[in-house]
């Protein structure tokens, strides 16, 4: 029970790095529209999956939580 306030701060902390990097790399990264990801559009419908961008996050929060776990 007691590594349970440990955890919640380690992941606010995570998350606001997270929240911050995002907020200021959205302008030199564009991290929605990158190769590999499909879009289609046919008439009125438009089908948007980003593929390429969920495993470059993946890899990114798997690190992350790589790096936190280390030093636990």
């Amino acid at each position: 029970m007691p590594n349970i306030p440990k955890l919640l701060i380690t992941l606010g902390i995570v998350l606001i790095i997270f929240g911050a990097l995002w907020q200021v790399g959205g302008k030199y990264i564009s991290l929605g529209k990158l190769p590999g990801d499909i879009f289609v559009k046919k008439g009125n419908t438009t089908f948007y999956f980003p593929i390429v961008t969920s495993i470059v996050l993946s890899i990114v929060i798997s690190l992350i939580l790589y790096i936190v776990g280390r030093f636990r």
